[in-house]
């Protein structure tokens, strides 16, 4: 049985997942939120100004008071900096899986971020949600996403060709995913 808790603070190594507050406006500005690069690679539209992260963070923080909302600000530990994000978007209570979606900000990318927040949440989702599979797509054109995917331990399970239409081209989604039983034995 699913167990639904919350977005709960998750701390690691070097970061801190925690739900999202109105002073990440200015270092989600800066490390990620404004960066068309970013932002395309995972789908969601670019933020420039305060009152646009403002009106988002509103959404954000208003979805928390639902225990089935799973969004953490991906806080730097040494610079006290958002520097990205990470969420299970989907969940499915019915068939006890969910999937992760994350971005870092350019400047903090290559350097291990996305790997250490995927297998923290990985973690919170099969110790503390009680989830059955956990997964994950990228676009064919994120190799570094990639990598963080395949580091993370998730199988691939297959390509849906030309799923997006993005500057002039089709670009395929890559979908993972990794069973509870698999993330037991690593």
């Amino acid at each position: 049985m699913l167990t639904h808790i919350g977005t709960q603070v998750i701390e690691t190594e070097r970061l801190i997942l925690r739900r999202f507050e109105f002073s990440d406006v200015e270092s989600m500005l800066r490390n990620w939120i404004a960066d068309e690069k970013i932002q395309s690679l995972y789908s969601e539209p670019v933020y420039e100004t305060e009152e646009a992260v403002k009106e988002l963070l509103t959404k954000y923080i208003g979805s928390y008071e639902k225990e089935d909302y799973y969004r953490w600000a991906v806080i730097d530990k040494e610079t006290k900096e958002c520097i990205g994000q990470i969420a299970y978007f989907l969940v499915d209570s019915k068939n006890h899986f969910a999937e992760i979606e994350y971005c870092i900000g350019g400047e903090f990318q290559c350097r291990g971020f996305a790997t250490e927040a995927t297998k923290a949440v990985m973690d919170f989702g099969f110790k503390r949600m009680n989830l059955h599979k956990v997964q994950i797509c990228t676009k064919t054109i994120n190799v570094p996403s990639k990598r963080v995917i395949e580091k993370c331990g998730f199988i691939y399970e297959g390509t849906l060709r030309d799923y997006f239409y993005m500057n002039g081209e089709y670009v395929g989604r890559l979908f993972f995913s990794i069973l509870r039983s698999e993330y037991d034995c690593k």
